[in-house]
């Protein structure tokens, strides 16, 4: 076998392969032999069939396993030869002339094929020791416990029936059926029967609830409403429409108790039990948002300090990814990009930096892990199943089976938890500054909602153990 490189620009290599038409023979042979003792022909004894008539009739087939086996060998061959890191797999082109091939094949004639591949490019690990980030920290407030155990209690206060004849007022709830109707047809989630609506919540559309003050059982009332521009249905929102309600019982709320037995309600032996837990669960919650913004910091740090060559396949199949689901983000809001003040070449150039951002940041944070020997251990990789697992009630053993038949389904679960250590250690090396912020500042948008997704979209570096791809 001989392999000549022919093509090195950039990232991008590419190799002659040529196999001598004896060579070919010679493998051909081998394998006929390897096969001569297992195969059973009729009018031969096992292992007396001779080779030129298992040429005959397995020839062709056997020389296909050939050649992909001689393939196999020529890009391991290239790849520890020059010692490259390949970015996605080889791409193997054989000859067009079908001529050729089938001489080839026949072993009359040398088989020459192209070899074809990106490899990652190579860059050092920078300094970050002069860069600076900001961790905004919330501590939960006693006011903000209270009224997260007020909401509680409410949600879980005793209702009774209103006493025949009385109207609704706000504070009450009712139970009603409905039917929604835009421009006279139904619409998609516009029905429901016995559904409980607590007046004045503010649970239901803006007015909805207005309209059912002062109704009594039994009352059939038309509603008339308009959907937020905001809604968070798209087909629905700004929309008009109208509702036939029916209702069919009004409760009085009962007293609101904050005490011992609410708690115990909850799972909790005591008032000062269930606080605690709550206090938690928003520490928790505080964190999660402040890590994400710190995190998105640190990707900003990264982005800015690093500018090398990026391999063409892997923004490619990046940016399809990224593309595919802002057209179908397009198709289920029912809107195009005139809609949203562009173009669709001025999104495609958007979107394509972003591809560049992601795969620029998940081949830093992939040479950062491996230079640091990061590892996700089988044990953390299961805990994530099982947590994905108990996402999936009743289809428990279908979900686990799914996962552990399915190599690519698992690496997804190991990925993120490999980022996750990697930012740990990269955050270890920059200065790290704790800012006391209010909850609202916590969770304020720095940027605009359009320009928030492409952030968000563009902080999901990819990153893998051995290689982000």
């Amino acid at each position: 076998m001989q392999v000549t490189e022919t093509k090195a620009e950039g990232l991008k290599r590419e190799f002659q392969v040529v196999l001598p038409a004896a060579e070919l023979e010679s493998r051909l042979a081998t394998e006929l032999d390897g096969i001569k003792g297992k195969v059973q022909l009729k009018g031969f004894r096992p292992g007396k069939v001779p080779v030129a008539h298992l040429r005959k009739v397995y020839g062709r087939s056997v020389m296909a396993d050939v050649v992909q086996n001689a393939v196999n060998e020529a890009n391991q061959k290239i790849v520890e030869d020059n010692k490259l890191k390949l970015a996605l797999e080889p791409q193997v082109q054989m000859p067009e002339d079908k001529d050729e091939i089938e001489k080839a094949l026949d072993a009359k004639a040398d088989l020459s094929f192209k070899i074809a591949l990106e490899v990652m490019p190579s860059f050092d690990l920078v300094d970050l020791s002069d860069v600076s980030l900001t961790k905004q920290v919330v501590t939960p407030s006693d006011e903000e416990i209270n009224e997260t155990i007020e909401r509680m209690a409410s949600a879980n206060r005793p209702f009774e029936d209103r006493p025949e004849g009385q109207y609704a007022e706000s504070g009450d709830r009712v139970v009603i059926n409905f039917t929604g109707r835009i421009d006279g047809t139904p619409f998609e989630g516009g029905t429901g029967e016995d559904i409980n609506l607590d007046l004045g919540s503010g649970t239901f559309i803006p007015g909805f609830e207005d309209q059912l003050l002062g109704a009594r059982v039994g009352d059939e009332r038309l509603v008339k409403v308009t959907f937020p521009e905001n809604y968070g249905a798209e087909h629905l929102a700004g929309k008009e429409a109208e509702f036939d309600v029916t209702v069919k019982a009004i409760k009085l709320p009962g007293e609101l108790k904050i005490d011992d037995e609410l708690a115990k309600n909850f799972g909790m032996d005591s008032l000062d039990a269930l606080k605690d837990a709550v206090r938690t669960t928003m520490g928790r919650e505080y964190e999660a948002a402040s890590r994400q913004k710190l995190k998105k910091g640190l990707l900003d740090a990264l982005d800015s300090r690093y500018s090398f060559e990026l391999p063409p396949s892997l923004v490619h199949q990046e940016f399809a990814a990224v593309w595919a689901q802002v057209e179908q983000d397009l198709k289920n809001r029912g809107k195009t990009f005139e809609d949203e003040d562009t173009t669709e070449e001025k999104a495609r150039e958007e979107y394509r930096r972003i591809a560049e951002r992601r795969v620029r940041l998940g081949l830093v944070l992939a040479q950062a892990g491996e230079s640091a020997d990061i590892k996700v251990s089988d044990d953390e990789v299961n805990q994530a199943l099982i947590a994905r697992v108990r996402q999936f009630p009743g289809q428990e053993q279908q979900v686990w089976d799914f996962y552990r038949k399915t190599p690519q389904a698992l690496a997804e679960l190991r990925a993120p938890l490999f980022e996750e250590k990697v930012v740990d250690h990269v955050l270890g090396q920059v200065k790290l500054v704790e800012e006391p912020v209010s909850k609202e500042a916590l969770f304020a948008d720095e940027d605009d909602a359009e320009e928030g997704v492409k952030a968000e979209k563009a902080e999901a570096a990819p990153a893998g153990e051995s290689n982000p791809a």
